[in-house]
């Protein structure tokens, strides 16, 4: 028997890691299965002071932040992209081998790896899955579990769904759950930022915020998110963190991409991939698949006829024609999806030009 054999922590023997967009599937010239950017923005970096260590926390980047985000500078943390944030609230709240924290599937991956990583069990109310309120949360069972929880994770807009949880919904939550930390995850936010839970903040001091840099800020490759909360959580987070969370290149590209001109740009580029996800709906609607939402991402989620095709044959289909798009079917409810990002025009017209071929 091997030293990791004999000596690993026991639960991590049955840990699967997630399986992200990298790691899953490489090769290919058009990328679609990561919810990536196309736009490819160019910065300028000062690598004079690369032999110094960087700040905790960047006082600029932190400030620039809030005021972005409509909050104060001590509701703000920057992390190592919003899946360090998911680690440090389970980390600081959830007693190993004890706690739960609560998720609704089909949902984000990295909560529940997160949790089982940690030690930390993970109870699923799953979102509803027909009817009018399709895609919503089941608020009764999610407060009466959630009261058994320390860290609720809630997904607003849903990846893979591509729809938003009904406001009243997560206000409900909130609300009945005062001793349960109740963090929204706002990856997606830019693409419908009158959805966004960050103005709440004044109201709620169990509510955190998930941001990223990575979607809309076209900023994937520097891995820098924020953990919105009050500054008591906050704090709480700082006792936890690595002594330097973000690289200086991160924290210099990042605070130049929250320029007012970087971020009238990002406004732009998203009304732009907005105009995409309509035109490359109207392009696919003679095939067989099914919408399952309307988006208000950058990325859509169809469900394939299975009479002619399943999803992990179209994913390795058009990943041999170098189009990469991402197999979902094995998310609960979700048999025979696949998730689709919205990429450039050119990147857009070749999918379907291959979906098409491959049904025709």
């Amino acid at each position: 028997m091997s030293l990791v054999e004999k000596s690993q922590r026991q639960h991590l023997k049955t840990l699967t890691p997630y399986a992200s967009a990298r790691r899953s599937m490489s090769g290919g010239n058009v990328w679609l299965n990561a919810n990536e950017s196309p736009f490819d923005n160019g910065y300028r970096f000062d690598d004079g002071a690369l032999n110094r260590y960087p700040q905790f926390q960047s006082e600029a980047l932190n400030t620039t932040y809030a005021d972005y985000a409509g909050v104060q500078p001590n509701q703000v943390l920057s992390t190592r992209g919003s899946d360090e944030g998911i680690e440090l609230l389970i980390r600081a709240f959830c007693e190993p081998g004890q706690d739960n924290i609560l998720i609704c599937p089909p949902t984000y991956g990295m909560y529940a790896i997160s949790a089982k990583t940690y030690a930390v069990n993970t109870t699923e109310v799953p979102l509803i899955d027909s009817g009018q309120r399709k895609g919503q949360l089941n608020v009764e069972q999610v407060i009466s579990q959630a009261r058994n929880c320390k860290v609720a994770f809630l997904c607003s807009p849903s990846n893979p769904l591509g729809n938003t949880l009904n406001a009243a919904d997560i206000k409900q939550v909130l609300d009945a759950c005062p001793n349960t930390v109740i963090a929204v995850d706002e990856a997606y936010i830019e693409f419908c930022y009158d959805n966004s839970k960050a103005s709440w903040l004044k109201t709620y001091p169990n509510l955190v915020v998930l941001r990223t840099l990575s979607k809309a800020f076209a900023l994937a490759g520097i891995r820098c998110g924020f953990l919105l909360a009050n500054d008591d959580i906050i704090e709480l987070m700082k006792k936890i963190l690595a002594p330097y969370p973000l690289p200086e290149p991160t924290i210099n590209i990042a605070t130049q991409a929250l320029s007012p001109d970087n971020i009238e740009r990002m406004q732009q580029q998203v009304d732009t991939l907005i105009g995409e996800r309509e035109r490359l709906v109207e392009l696919l609607s003679d095939l067989p698949l099914t919408l399952e939402f309307d988006s208000v991402t950058n990325f859509l989620l169809y469900r394939c006829d299975t009479t002619r095709a399943n999803a992990a044959d179209i994913v390795s289909a058009l990943q041999q024609q170098g189009v990469l798009i991402r197999d979902q079917s094995k998310q609960l409810g979700l048999d025979g999806c696949i998730r689709i990002t919205v990429g450039s025009r050119e990147e857009n017209d070749e999918l379907a030009q291959q979906l098409k071929g491959y049904f025709s």
